[in-house]
């Protein structure tokens, strides 16, 4: 009842998002120094995949060797456009869709990024089709800190019924045995609260998991937008939200403590590990590529869906984005204590730093509530997440996550 209640409010902050404008002053958008506190993560996002899973909502089209060839140069265009307005950055996430889609493009892409910044860590995304002795090399010497696997399930019924049939269950694990140790953090994504998954195969997929001995995992509830959950439930049987707490329950049994901790409330890693969550470390963000976001000075900013009207763009000299919005300041303060606390802890001399404002001033009764019901608790200069609030946090990210994935599948539909 606690999670229903904390997910509604999530959803309704969530949709604040959502409402955009479309006059964009450029001359807002400019680089925030060089000061080692004020630095800016990056996100790349390449939006082809050789087939499209019925249950995601990122921006993405099938793969075609032409476009995308173009898309990267193009995505470089952009790239240049935020290095001319003084941007610095050290820290890239690049995702997807299927970022190893063309291998070739991707190192190219990779290597002007060490080209033009000081690179500290690079995390790329991949499916199990992609992975190879020859990728995995490849990844590996451009400097590549953080491989990602779209494993999904290990069951091969489960993979049929999500469009995955492209690799079997035993495939994949051969696959993950290629990349384990290869880098300083192989993490593999596993989701949950799917139709057809039942606790039992879902447990099964976890000792599969143990038994990789791979140093992270991150486990996604479902969470699709409205037309393509109602494409699940005419294909499956609805989708069914009280069934998700059985699912985590497993994850905190089986995972939780069993060698691995909480990065986040859905990542759990073997000691120290890079994560792709950057909403958490850094508290602005660009996002490049179709469909991106970005969050910067309190404005959020979304790129264009549209292949072409992102390439319009940007042969026009003009960064790709499409739609902004100035969040208030009460919506920049729970976005700022959601995307913490779902990272496990709040620093307050961080906040202090942010606001310049004790977090009590500005959020006594959400920190009052999330106690009074064990949620969190305040211990040397931190509030942490306890074990009791890790459920009903994943469900408020969860429902925030859903908010935008309905921006997502309006601007694609559109083509924004």
């Amino acid at each position: 009842m606690l999670s229903t209640f904390l997910g509604l409010i999530t959803r309704y902050e969530g949709r604040k998002f959502v409402k955009l404008n479309d006059a964009l002053d450029e001359s807002q958008i400019v680089g925030l120094g060089t000061d080692s506190d004020n630095q800016i993560s990056l996100y790349i996002h390449i939006p082809f995949c050789k087939s499209l899973c019925p249950y995601c909502c990122f921006n993405r089209y099938l793969f075609r060797e032409d476009e995308a060839r173009r898309y990267f140069k193009n995505l470089t265009t952009e790239l240049n456009l935020y290095i001319h307005r003084g941007f610095k950055f050290s820290t890239f996430y690049i995702g997807g869709g299927t970022p190893t889609v063309l291998m070739d493009e991707l190192l190219g892409f990779i290597s002007y990024l060490k080209e033009k910044f000081e690179v500290k860590q690079i995390s790329v995304e991949t499916t199990p089709r992609e992975v190879n002795e020859e990728n995995v090399n490849l990844l590996k010497e451009a400097g590549v800190n953080r491989l990602s696997i779209g494993v999904q399930s290990f069951n091969d019924s489960i993979l049929k019924s999500m469009g995955r049939a492209f690799c079997t269950g035993e495939e994949i694990r051969e696959k993950i045995s290629i990349a384990n140790g290869k880098f300083d953090t192989l993490n593999l994504d596993l989701i949950f609260n799917f139709p057809p998954q039942s606790i039992e195969t879902f447990e099964a997929d976890i000792e599969i998991l143990k038994s990789l001995r791979v140093n992270q995992v991150t486990f996604y509830p479902l969470m699709p937008s409205p037309h393509k959950k109602n494409a699940l439930e005419r294909r499956f049987t609805r989708v069914d939200t009280s069934r998700e707490k059985a699912f985590y329950s497993v994850i905190l049994r089986d995972i939780c403590g069993d060698n691995y901790l909480p990065s986040t409330v859905w990542c759990f890693s073997k000691g120290e590990r890079i994560i792709d969550e950057y909403i958490i470390n850094f508290d602005d963000y660009i996002g490049i590529g179709a469909g991106s976001a970005s969050l910067l000075n309190g404005n959020f900013y979304t790129n264009s869906f549209s292949l072409n009207r992102y390439e319009e763009l940007l042969t026009q000299g003009k960064l790709p984005i499409m739609r902004w919005r100035k969040l208030s300041e009460h919506e920049l303060l729970y976005y700022y204590l959601l995307s913490k606390l779902f990272g496990m802890r709040l620093v307050k001399k961080k906040f202090h730093k942010r606001f310049n404002a004790n977090i009590h001033q500005k959020l006594e009764r959400e920190l009052l509530f999330l106690k009074l019901f064990g949620l969190i608790q305040e211990k040397d200069g931190e509030i942490n997440v306890t074990r009791k609030g890790m459920y009903p946090i994943s469900v408020m990210m969860r429902e925030f996550f859903a908010a935008l994935n309905g921006l997502r599948e309006y601007c694609l539909e559109n083509q924004i």
